[in-house]
């Protein structure tokens, strides 16, 4: 049913979506519970795996990402629907993986329907969507560039969210292994967010006259200048 580009591409965001959730609950558990550090500690884990297996699945790691790329029909909807799929699992199994490494139970995070936790997580979400667009879409760096762009525009995003609201995820999954999961804000906020800000890349940014000839000048060879005629002097015997 699926060959083997197909299925590396299903246990990249697998892994990715999962080693996420991991290093946010580690660092959320611990004694730099932050929100400025868990922002780092996210960013440079998706830098991490997006250089990883960003070549090979195209780097979502976020079900929000996935829907988002849906619209803007970067992918099928069978890839997004099996795409999230795995990215919700590989969420889920980082608690129960997390939870055996502690040895301690954990105790679920209350949520509930917040307005101004939407918007954050919109925005957020939005902010992180348009760094993503232009390192993993359309290629305006390198790999180790692109990847670092998507994990700082990631960090930037989680602390832009949670500045106006206390808590951010940017991700459905990773509110999910997080068990802080909420239709109405942690689900329903970076859905908004990633349509908007990667639709918005699309649609507005890279097509623009400017982008196009900055891309065309970089690639394009020097031309060479026009071609001076040299007459050969004869030489005469007197």
């Amino acid at each position: 049913m699926f060959g083997k580009q197909k299925t590396a591409a299903l246990v990249a965001e697998f892994l990715g979506t999962g080693v996420l959730t991991l290093l946010i609950y580690s660092v959320a558990h611990s004694q730099i519970a932050l929100a400025f550090f868990i922002a780092m500690a996210a960013g440079l884990t998706l830098a991490m795996v997006t250089f990883v297996f960003g070549g090979v699945s195209g780097g979502h790691f976020n079900p929000a990402i996935t829907l988002a790329a849906w619209t803007a029909r970067q992918i099928d909807a069978i890839t997004g629907v099996v795409y999230i799929a795995v990215q919700m699992l590989g969420a889920y199994l980082a608690y129960y993986l997390f939870k055996y490494l502690i040895n301690a139970p954990l105790a679920n995070v209350k949520t509930h329907y917040n307005g101004r936790i939407l918007v954050a997580e919109a925005v957020g979400t939005g902010i992180f969507a348009l760094g993503w667009s232009a390192a993993s879409v359309y290629n305006r760096v390198s790999v180790a560039g692109g990847a670092a762009i998507t994990g700082l525009s990631y960090m930037v995003g989680i602390v832009s969210a949670a500045s106006l609201a206390g808590i951010a995820f940017l991700n459905p999954a990773v509110a999910l292994g997080v068990r802080s999961w909420a239709w109405g804000t942690y689900v329903l906020g970076p859905v908004l967010g990633a349509v908007i800000g990667v639709n918005l890349y699309q649609y507005l940014f890279a097509a623009t006259g400017v982008a196009k000839t900055r891309v065309a000048a970089v690639a394009a060879p020097a031309k060479a200048g026009p071609k001076r005629k040299t007459t050969a002097k004869r030489k005469t015997r007197k």
